[in-house]
């Protein structure tokens, strides 16, 4: 399913979180590798994101959808964000 706008890639993290490290790595691959941008977010600056994250950080969003958490398949992230690139 192909969207008109490139995909929206978040990260939630939080401090110390050892997790966190190797998916900023893994979300860091596989978005440059197709030419995309993402953003990381801490859960612990909003109240409402660490009540329902805390038990899952780290967590990727695309689109604003839980994709995967704790461990990052970049395979199947980056078939996700294939099927949502424009054109």
């Amino acid at each position: 399913m192909t969207s008109p706008q490139p995909p929206v890639v978040t990260l939630l993290t939080r401090p110390g979180c050892h997790l966190c490290e190797a998916a900023r790595a893994s979300v860091g691959r596989v978005t440059s590798g197709l030419g995309l941008s993402w953003d990381e977010v801490d859960i612990t600056t909003d109240p409402e994101l660490t009540r329902r994250y805390a038990e899952e950080i780290p967590v990727v969003l695309v689109d604003g959808v839980p994709r995967d958490f704790w461990q990052i398949d970049e395979r199947r992230l980056a078939r996700l964000l294939r099927e949502r690139l424009p054109g």
